[in-house]
Parts: structure tokens; C-alpha cells; sequence
């Protein structure tokens, strides 16, 4: 069920519930029972926190425009010493 706002000419606005989409254009007021237009507003949208928002934006943007990496991120990781020794080269890898 939907909430829809109306508006009675004597007694003021009120809300009516129906279907979704099933909406008529008057109805009967509950306090006069005389014919109520309907009130078309804005939809009732929730503003976004907008730390939340910045991450929303940075997904999309990461959906079309992926960053380049050049390094894995984390603890850059040393240089292993390289060796000359042929039996070094029979040991697994670190």
C-alpha cells in the first residue's frame, strides 16, 4: 500500500492509502465526505550522509575508471640478495 496525499477544499490536506499505482484523482474526505483532489509533491528521498555519498561516488567511478596499480598495496617487500651459488639454485623459493 501507498500513502497519497489530498486535499479537501473545507477541512485541508490528508492521506489516503491505496495500491501502488491504483491511485484515484478524488476521494471522499473523511471529515466532510466531500470530493478531495489529489496532491502531486516531490518524492519522499532520504539525503545521504555524505561520507557515505563520497564512497558511493568513488564505487561508480572505480566501475568505469579503475585506478592503475604499480605496486601490490601493503608492506613493501625487500629485495632478496641475488646469489651466485648453483646450489642455491636447487633450494625451494622463499
Amino acid at each position: 500500500m501507498a500513502t497519497y496525499s489530498y486535499r479537501c477544499v473545507g477541512c485541508g490536506a490528508f492521506d489516503h492509502e491505496s495500491a501502488m499505482g491504483s491511485a484515484p484523482v478524488t476521494v471522499p474526505c473523511p471529515h466532510c465526505s466531500a470530493a478531495a483532489q489529489r496532491v502531486y509533491s516531490a518524492p519522499m528521498l532520504a539525503r545521504t550522509a555524505p561520507g557515505v555519498a563520497a564512497l558511493h561516488r568513488l564505487e561508480e567511478q572505480s566501475r568505469h575508471e579503475p585506478p592503475v596499480v604499480g605496486a601490490p598495496s601493503g608492506a613493501s617487500r625487500r629485495r632478496q640478495p641475488v646469489t651466485r651459488n648453483p646450489l642455491h639454485a636447487t633450494l625451494p623459493p622463499p
